[in-house]
């Protein structure tokens, strides 16, 4: 089964939420998942990300791969917590 990190878009009409997530690459973007791992809102200023680092390093290491946004946004969360 190749896992993805990626976001499932949360909120409502021009108020998007996303909750990181690992999933079956194959699962629609708003489908099932495995587990929750983070949260991320745009709209929110400064720090916006949520995303437990060392289940990200896991599932990394598990051979999942993280979406573009998502590989992002944790190299933000380890850049803010150093």
């Amino acid at each position: 089964m190749s896992v993805s990190i990626r976001l499932r878009r949360e909120g409502t009409t021009k108020r998007p939420y996303y909750k990181v997530v690992v999933a079956d690459k194959r699962s629609p973007r708003d489908g099932k998942f495995i587990e929750i791992i983070g949260n991320y809102d745009p709209r929110k200023q400064g720090d916006n990300a949520n995303i437990d680092v060392s289940r990200a390093d896991y599932w990394v290491s598990k051979g999942a791969q993280p979406s573009d946004t998502v590989r992002s946004l944790i190299r933000k969360v380890r850049k803010t917590a150093k």
